[in-house]
């Protein structure tokens, strides 16, 4: 089982993303359950989303330079981290995956979600199970946010995000993610929203 936590700057993926693996790490003692991030998750990977989004350079980054980037160290994590857990038949828990990068390169770096989705068909050799995309207005969302390593998106202002946010309810209604997509109210306490979660899986568990 391989689940991905979605959704803009704020929405409470990362909290979330970690209850459900405290969860599961309890109730599914008989299988393995890690917990990973995109960008990063393993060393080389983490390196890449320093180097990506938490440092600061004189020249401009080329969005398409961006996007490989991102793509290296979903490549890295999936063959590393997410694919030899699979394989035992245990869960990946995700904050994020490839569709952050079809929302955020794709629409807010004007790419396009075509060019986007082919830099990523090599990097990508495992698809979510789940995607639970955590929706919020993004007024809310980044007035309640701050990425410790470094996140330049956080500086982008509410428009942008606006933009982000309808690009997750397009692709949402696409073919690519048919029978995968779970949306969450975002709103209301974490234990809330974790409730939501929950109730939400429970035909995949049950």
């Amino acid at each position: 089982m391989y689940i991905v936590f979605e959704g803009t700057v704020g929405t409470g993926k990362s909290t979330q993303s970690r209850l459900l693996f405290d969860h599961l790490k309890r109730s599914s003692s008989d299988r393995e359950v890690i917990l990973t991030r995109e960008p990063g998750g393993s060393e080389i990977a983490d390196s890449i989303r320093k180097l990506v989004q938490g440092s600061k350079f004189e020249e401009k980054m080329d969005y398409v330079a961006e996007a490989y980037l991102y793509a290296a160290s979903r490549a890295q994590t999936i063959r590393n981290i997410v694919s030899p857990v699979l394989e035992k038949k245990g869960i990946v828990i995700s904050d994020r995956s490839f569709i952050s990068s079809l929302a955020y390169q794709g629409v807010g770096r004007s790419l396009g979600i075509d060019k986007v989705m082919e830099i990523n068909k090599t990097a990508v050799s495992i698809m979510p199970d789940i995607i639970i995309y955590m929706d919020l207005d993004p007024k809310v969302g980044l007035s309640r946010t701050f990425d410790k390593d470094g996140d330049k998106f956080e500086k982008k202002d509410v428009d942008f995000f606006t933009k982000i946010r309808q690009t997750y309810l397009d692709i949402s209604g696409s073919g690519l993610i048919t029978g995968r997509w779970i949306s969450i109210d975002a709103t209301g306490t974490k234990e809330e929203v974790f409730s939501k979660i929950m109730k939400s899986l429970e035909p995949y568990f049950l």
